[in-house]
């Protein structure tokens, strides 16, 4: 019975220790990569803004709806498996920029995609700078230590790549 006692305490301490380290990290953060592709400047623009085929080439996007235009520019929802994400463009600038933003403030995250491409040898060079906010202190505490920053951007470019 004391070992249970013991166990409890101890799940209480690493949740207060993520709460206050999770309450401790700033809620904005900004993280880039940058890769090479073999497509040209205006066949990677257009793999990009093609969000009607995301899930062809993205296995993470379950399914994808698309939701109506904002200003002209796709808007739709990814569904992750478990998360639904609202998205839509917020600037597009053909060939060399697109900026997609997540569109629900009620979402334990929030922020941008920017996506700059420039022309390079054998292709393009793709720069995706994501400007995020995680509002959720446990979620901010897993972004940062156990997912990291990069991952989601890591596991794009990975099947981009593939894509290409």
């Amino acid at each position: 019975m004391r070992w249970i006692v013991w166990i409890v305490a101890a799940i209480a301490v690493i949740a207060l220790v993520v709460v206050v380290v999770g309450y401790s990290l700033p809620t904005a953060h900004t993280v880039t990569r940058t890769a090479r592709l073999a497509l040209p400047p205006e066949a990677l623009y257009a793999v990009l803004s093609d969000v009607d085929r995301y899930p062809s080439w993205r296995p993470s996007v379950k399914s994808l709806v698309r939701a109506p235009d904002r200003d002209g520019r796709p808007a739709w929802v990814e569904d992750t498996g478990g998360m639904k994400i609202p998205m839509y463009f917020e600037r597009m600038d053909r060939p060399s920029l697109l900026v997609a933003r997540i569109a629900d403030p009620s979402l334990p995250f929030g922020g941008t995609w920017t996506y700059r491409i420039a022309p390079a040898a054998g292709g393009s060079e793709l720069t995706i700078t994501e400007d995020g906010e995680v509002y959720n202190p446990i979620f901010r505490f897993m972004s940062r230590f156990v997912f990291g920053h990069y991952a989601t951007m890591d596991e794009f470019i990975r099947h981009l790549q593939a894509r290409a």
